[in-house]
């Protein structure tokens, strides 16, 4: 999904890829991504789909769940970061107090956030992670 953006957002010519087994959290996010002037934000429902789809898009952002079907998030992150070194990732997840800071980061993820983050918190993060704060 592609949109014209407002060149103050500070997301503009970012590419995002949002992982996540259910369908309205993907829309919520991909519109968080595109509402904030990203360029492109793709959309994947499990680890495998997240991993053809990012090899298309080279994102700027990786944001992941942790438990989806297929392949889970943390094993995903695993894959991403071998075939992208300096992309941030993000584990966006309903379980993040029972994800140990140890297995996130040698998963490769940067940053575990709870489902329950505002929005705008997220993407503010997300721009921390990326450099563009």
């Amino acid at each position: 999904m592609e949109i014209e953006s407002d060149p103050r957002k500070r997301g503009v010519g970012k590419v995002a890829l949002v992982v996540d087994d259910n369908a309205a959290i993907r829309e919520m996010l991909a519109d968080a991504f595109l509402s904030d002037g990203f360029k492109t934000c793709g959309e994947a429902a499990n680890g495998r789909e997240a991993i053809a789809l990012a090899e298309q898009l080279n994102p700027d952002v990786i944001v992941l769940d942790l438990s989806m079907p297929v392949m889970n998030g943390l094993s995903a992150a695993a894959v991403l970061r071998k075939i992208f070194p300096r992309t941030p990732i993000v584990l966006f997840t309903l379980y993040g107090s029972e994800v140990s800071t140890a297995a996130a980061s040698a998963a490769g993820v940067n940053l575990v956030l709870q489902k329950t983050e505002p929005l705008p918190t997220v993407i503010e993060k997300v721009h921390k992670l990326m450099g563009s704060a």
